[in-house]
């Protein structure tokens, strides 16, 4: 993850313009930081994940029910999983834009000697740039988890509808299909996604100051300005390891999901 980021922010170690991509980029962290460096910043991503999912699924099996019963459609359709990934992707950005940001800001080298920890951080960004500072990027975020959510979500459908479907009781086979199309998920949202997220941790990682406008500010205008400045490529910065772990990801986050409410339902059976 600390990667992704490190090649998405655009900036390279002193006297050192940039990094050549994920290998080179691994190389010179452990040569010149430390390899401790490459787990800066990790106890807020810790933090995040269990509500960051928790949010992610929930609100698209409550979003699911409402555009079911808003268009009086008995079950989910292509067009009803993309809708309600994206809503779903937008309500999970407003849990997850506090936690970016601190993450961002800790693992930029430029503000390593700034931060003690995770706190620091947190009381320091808000008395100098006051309680909202932490939602500072939410319209990027929004756009991210919207893009990377209406994907996943889309394919997950899309995929189980083409894919042979699990015998009743084969729980490996099910397993397998719930991976395939969560996997594919994964890497259709992270090639949807990456722009908005390399423009994101651009707005977060720039501080407000008064009296000045930051470079970037808003998320279209932001995607605008790396376009103009670096070219097209420059909007997929830090895909690689983003996909590696995103693609495979995704199929695992919907494996222990199917099997965690399976789980649930059976326990539910048992103490009716």
């Amino acid at each position: 993850m600390n990667l992704s980021r490190q090649l998405q922010s655009g900036k390279g170690l002193a006297g050192q313009d940039h990094y050549t991509g994920m290998v080179d980029c691994f190389r010179k962290i452990v040569k010149n930081e430390g390899f401790s460096r490459l787990y800066r910043g990790i106890a807020a991503p810790i933090c995040m994940e269990a509500p960051k999912r928790a949010t992610k699924f929930a609100a698209n099996d409550s979003w699911g029910l409402f555009y079911r019963n808003l268009f009086g459609v008995p079950k989910a359709n292509q067009q009803l999983s993309i809708l309600t990934g994206a809503t779903a992707g937008a309500t999970e950005a407003f849990v997850v834009v506090p936690f970016e940001l601190v993450k961002i800001r800790m693992q930029d080298r430029a503000s390593a000697g700034r931060y003690t920890g995770v706190m620091d951080c947190v009381v320091k960004t808000v008395k100098m740039e006051g309680p909202l500072a932490l939602y500072n990027g939410l319209e990027s975020t929004l756009w991210r988890h919207i893009l990377w959510n209406a994907g996943y979500f889309g394919c997950i459908f899309q995929v189980k509808s083409l894919m042979p479907k699990p015998a009743p009781g084969n729980k490996a086979q099910a397993m397998g299909t719930d991976f395939m199309s969560g996997a594919i998920g994964g890497t259709v949202g992270t090639i949807l996604n990456t722009p908005m997220d390399v423009v994101k941790s651009r707005i977060q990682n720039s501080p407000k100051i008064a009296g000045s406008v930051p470079k970037y500010n808003w998320a279209w205008p932001g995607l605008a300005t790396v376009m103009r400045e670096e070219g097209f490529a420059a909007l997929y910065k830090g895909f690689l390891p983003k996909v590696l772990r995103l693609g495979p990801g995704g199929g695992v986050l919907l494996v222990v999901y199917t099997g965690v409410m399976d789980w649930f339902r059976k326990m539910q059976t048992t103490t009716a």
